[in-house]
């Protein structure tokens, strides 16, 4: 326990704590705003996809190129 202790008080008192927690904030908001992007857009990707889908398969439908074996 005394190890974190005096790892804490050293990163406390030193440059290299407070670019340490730099980043770390900044790691936390990019994450942060990944994610919310990828929730935001997730819908409309699903609902995108489904339309390209429903396309392809009226495609298909009106035009049969199956190979019939003969």
């Amino acid at each position: 326990m005394t190890l974190i202790k005096r790892t804490f008080a050293r990163l406390c008192s030193s440059e290299e704590g407070a670019t340490l927690v730099e980043y770390g904030i900044a790691l936390g908001i990019a994450v942060t705003v990944g994610a919310g992007a990828l929730l935001t857009m997730g819908g409309n990707v699903n609902s995108t996809m489904g339309d390209a889908n429903a396309v392809f398969d009226s495609i298909g439908e009106g035009n049969d190129t199956e190979d019939s074996g003969t």
